[in-house]
């Protein structure tokens, strides 16, 4: 997900959003744990996405 469709959400959606990327982050590094993963990038990707989300949602708050 780009940062503009980020933007386009409600807080409500990005809350949920980020709930379902910890859930993800999660089975990664089980699955990284088990080597089991293939692609490792994913566990950095969704950790960006997430530093992401949070950010947008506070700027919304503050605003």
């Amino acid at each position: 997900m780009k940062l503009t469709e980020m933007r386009e959400k409600t807080i409500d959606e990005l809350k949920n959003a980020v709930v379902d990327w910890k859930k993800d982050l999660f089975n990664y590094r089980l699955q990284h744990s088990t080597n089991k993963l293939e692609n490792t990038s994913l566990i950095s990707k969704t950790k960006t996405l997430i530093a992401q989300a949070k950010t947008i949602i506070k700027e919304k708050e503050n605003a």
